[in-house]
């Protein structure tokens, strides 16, 4: 029995909100050790050699100066926290901006260049390894500066995300950020949630804890109060529950006996740094990528070489050659502009209500093909309202009133009834306060609306019942709980046991078949009445008309003389129970629902609804939001255990609801799309989503409703519980996605361009068009002052009209290799064209590097607007939302004109001042590449347009 559980007073889920007065003495804490976390288990012992787990709860409680049902004071709160610290596990240093800069030369491209260096001094050109050390510091610090910025976005998000818990101040049930919890805090916790501070139970109710990540127990722990021996092991330990494990059944209240780096956790953890996010696909791709510039490298010097052996060049100019080959191969601002990429990602997606835990899911969000998603509170609005109760003997009544307000009447055949006069329907309602962990919060200074502390499911049985004239309050106190069986995801059951001045009694609620399985009998009248097969039919009938007005449908029911056994659960119950009648309830779909579903769908996304609502009530909201086609059809559990997995891959186009599912179907559901190579999200909440939330592509956990273990196990939290989110989430997906791209697109034109010209001039016997300094000044005016602010460019507004993102699609896909095969040679040939007729026409070779040069920068800066867009003009787009590529731009040509104008550096980078009227030209002859590339994209957009 339940009451044999209890340790300290108090009994039921009530007791989270506290039942004592304020009282607590100021000067309690006069008690506590001095200050100093270590003296704190000694204390709360009694004196040295009592373990926490051997010590009676009285002494405990004593020693922390804390009634179970007030908690701690405000007062005492703050002075514990000042004395013993915030409850955080040490967190490792922080990386030095020294550090962050170091880190920035571990990639093969800088290999490439300290190569290039190396090899520049060796052959005694001083001033060309200087630059290209300088251009190697210099993006060393950008990329240092902006991992910074990224680590502290990041930081932040983890704070938006941080661990919560439930505790008792002052009276009052308050939600904490775990940082915040003090020894002496009286926690609360049931299933899913996360336990963030070593605690001594001072009651259970079929508590079971996953212990793993600290004991390696392999299944979830029981816990139950009372002392234990004083050598008991911590992995035996039942009466204790510890900072870093979670709950996966039933609930509990216990006292906080150990914080922060005193924790169990924290003493194996204080020593050990944070773990780093593992490395992405992107970032796969990108060494990737560096691994064939490396190779692309080292060949194009094989080729340097004897090309300058057949035309006889001296050893010293074909090496200058090859590495002028080498710097124009890589593309420096890349490491450092994916950084920027991600973490721009990951902070416009928080701006947009989803918090992104893992950098990878931006990648998979614009590859996704099926999202599987919750019905309540996802879709819906979460705001359950009851609209009917059906009572034995076929009676209706009809409810009026919305949300949780309790004001409306009970109406039968339009005149309205008194609960308190009408047996049955009182029994109904009464029963339905009862068997219910949810309270209902008046409207207050802060919310002046009605709402729901707890399932809103059981808070809108608490506001019909008061429409009918019960007093919840006074009932509750009326019949106490003495016992409970906690709902059972897997059973869809729960279980309250009560007594009322005589023989106790249980009342069962959760889903209409499982009630009904165990009913042998109806209660009308205050006597019970066998269940006859008229009566049943009655009863499906009335539960499927419910649900056909996608209504979700609870069954209600009583067992006489009768006590909660935990060992024997329901089956105790089973031909016992009477049923007292059906409960229909109204979750409406958030406004935006509809036009969400709409947008995926236009996308290439398909929704699929996964509820545990029954399966019509299911596909009829499925219909309202247009998840559900003409001819789809809906599959319950048992529906989807008879189906073998080529049947399922057979029907599973044609299925838009799964209904009354448990976790291991969900993973199924999961593993099923994705055995047909689709990209799956699927959202969820509780600790038992947790396995389908880690298999798919992308999990998505809810922050207001969701259990810390649904969210520990995702990649992707909505801070708002909203499906249109999830959607705005994935076209954000698809803009970093889209980004990435023309990032990829910018930077492998700008540097193949270079190279042709390079190689083209060595093999047509012109002069080496570039040198290797002046390749540098390049990359680094286009690379560092435009990269950035192109990913940073504005969404163009369709890309939820596009195709998803195919899977595994290389970083230079089909698409950008197209477009790269119209923008190099036009790159390539106005540089080499202008310095080829410059030569011809006289003009020293000096002057005629320096304008190739001048042509290369203007050509890259024009070849900037074509990647701003796919299709669209790179004229026609409004250049004022893109404030920092205009002053990109801006600033590169006042620093390209210091590089040809200011004496200083005219040795520096092998300039010479031109003569002005030379600027026109170049610029026209520069602008080459927008043209062809305009041409290109026009002669595309017709051909879309004249597609069928």
């Amino acid at each position: 029995m339940y009451g044999s559980q209890q340790g300290g007073g108090g009994s039921g889920r009530r007791s989270r909100r506290g039942k004592g007065g304020r009282g607590a003495a100021a000067g309690a804490d006069r008690a506590l050790p001095p200050a100093g976390a270590a003296a704190l288990p000694d204390a709360l012992a009694g004196g040295p050699g009592r373990p926490v787990h051997a010590a009676p709860v009285e002494a405990l409680l004593a020693a922390l100066a804390v009634t179970p049902g007030v908690g701690l004071t405000d007062e005492q709160a703050r002075e514990r926290l000042a004395r013993f610290g915030p409850n955080a596990l040490p967190e490792a240093r922080k990386a030095s901006l020294l550090a962050l800069f170091l880190r920035q030369f571990r990639s093969p491209l800088i290999y490439l260049l300290l190569a290039a260096a190396a090899l520049a001094l060796s052959l005694g050109e001083r001033s060309d390894a200087a630059v290209i050390l300088a251009v190697v510091a210099l993006n060393g610090a950008i990329g240092a500066v902006q991992e910074g910025r990224a680590e502290r976005s990041l930081a932040s998000l983890r704070q938006l995300s941080a661990l919560t818990a439930h505790a008792a101040r002052g009276g009052r049930e308050v939600i904490l950020e775990a940082r915040q919890l003090v020894p002496g805090d009286v926690v609360v916790f049931s299933a899913g949630d996360a336990i963030v501070a070593d605690a001594r139970l001072l009651d259970a109710a079929a508590l079971e804890v996953a212990e793993a990540a600290l004991t390696g127990e392999s299944v979830p722990v029981p816990k139950a109060p009372g002392a234990l021996g004083p050598d008991t092991p911590l992995a035996d330990r039942a009466n204790m529950v510890w900072s870093g494990t979670h709950v996966t059944a039933g609930r509990g209240r216990a006292l906080v006996v150990a914080t922060g780096a005193s924790t169990e956790v924290g003493k194996i953890a204080a020593l050990t740094a944070t773990g780093e996010e593992p490395e992405t696909t992107l970032e796969r791709r990108i060494a990737q990528l560096g691994r064939y510039v490396i190779a692309a490298g080292v060949v194009m010097c094989g080729v340097v070489v004897a090309l300058g052996a057949l035309r006889g060049l001296p050893l010293v100019e074909v090496s200058m050659i090859a590495v002028s080959q080498l710097v124009s191969l890589i593309p420096e601002g890349l490491p450092v502009a994916v950084t920027v990429a991600l973490a721009l990602g990951v902070r416009r997606m928080a701006a947009r209500r989803a918090i992104v835990r893992r950098l990878s899911a931006v990648e998979s969000l614009g590859s996704l093909n099926v999202i599987c998603s919750d019905k309540t509170g996802t879709l819906t609005r979460n705001e359950m309202t009851v609209t009917v109760l059906y009572l034995p003997g076929g009676r209706r009544v009809e409810v009026e009133g919305t949300g949780y307000e309790p004001s409306g009447r009970l109406t039968e055949d339009g005149r309205a009834i008194d609960a308190g006069a009408d047996a049955d329907a009182r029994e109904l309602l009464l029963a339905g306060l009862l068997c219910n962990d949810a309270e209902l919060v008046p409207p207050d200074d802060d919310e002046p609306r009605w709402r729901a502390l707890g399932d809103p499911t059981e808070a809108s049985l608490l506001a019909v019942a008061a429409k009918g004239g019960l007093d919840v309050r006074a009932e509750r106190g009326r019949s106490p709980r003495q016992g409970e069986i906690p709902f059972d995801a897997a059973a869809r059951l729960m279980a309250t046991q009560h007594g009322r001045g005589g023989a106790p009694r249980v009342l069962i609620k959760g889903a209409p078949e499982s009630v009904l399985e165990l009913c042998a009998s109806v209660r009308r009248g205050g006597r019970a009445e066998p269940l006859g097969d008229g009566e049943a039919r009655e009863a499906r009938r009335a539960w499927e008309d419910m649900a056909d007005r996608a209504l979700r449908v609870l069954a209600i029911a009583l067992v006489e003389e009768a006590t909660i056994e935990p060992q024997r659960g329901y089956a105790a119950f089973a031909g016992r129970a009477q049923l007292l009648g059906l409960v229909g309830q109204l979750d409406p779909p958030r406004p935006e629902a509809r036009g969400a579903v709409l947008t995926a769908q236009e996308a290439g996304i398909r929704p699929v609804m996964v509820t545990g609502d029954h399966k019509a009530t299911g596909l009829a909201v499925a219909r309202a939001l247009a998840i559900a086609r003409e001819g789809d059809m809906a599959v319950d559990g048992r529906e989807l255990d008879a189906l073998g997995d080529e049947e399922l891959a057979g029907k599973l186009e044609r299925i838009s609801v799964f209904a009354r599912v448990n976790p291991e179907q969900k993973l199924r559901i999961v593993e099923a799309f994705q055995a047909r190579g689709d990209i799956v999200a699927m959202t969820g909440d509780g600790v038992n989503d947790a396995p389908a939330l880690a298999r798919a592509d992308v999990g998505v956990a809810m922050a207001v409703t969701g259990t810390e273990v649904a969210k520990g196990a995702s990649k992707i939290v909505l801070t708002d519980d909203n499906f249109a989110t999830l959607v705005d989430a994935v076209a954000e997906g698809r803009h970093v996605h889209r980004n990435l791209k023309r990032l990829i697109l910018y930077l492998g034109s700008s540097s193949l361009a270079e190279v042709v010209a390079l190689v083209t001039a060595l093999v047509i016997g012109l002069p080496v068009p570039l040198v290797a300094v002046q390749i540098l000044w390049v990359n680094l005016v286009t690379s560092g002052l435009v990269t950035v602010p192109l990913i940073m460019g504005p969404p163009e507004g369709d890309e939820m009209r596009l195709a998803p993102v195919p899977r595994g699609e290389p970083l230079l896909s089909s698409q950008v290799l197209r477009r790269m095969v119209f923008i190099v040679p036009a790159i390539a040939a106005s540089t080499l064209g202008y310095f080829a007729h410059r030569l011809s026409l006289g003009v020293p070779l000096v002057q005629a590097r320096t304008e190739a040069f001048t042509v290369l920068v203007v050509a890259q800066w024009f070849n900037v607007l074509n990647c701003r867009s796919d299709r669209g003009s790179g004229l026609s787009l409004d250049l004022a939302k893109s404030r920092w590529l205009i002053a990109g731009l801006l600033l590169g040509n006042a620093l390209h004109a210091a590089v040809i104008f200011a004496p200083p550096l005219n040795d520096v980078f092998h300039t010479v001042p031109l003569p002005i009227q030379e600027v026109t030209a170049i610029g026209a002859v520069g602008s080459l590449v927008l043209w062809v590339e305009e041409l290109r994209k026009a002669l595309a957009r017709r051909r879309e347009r004249r597609a069928p």
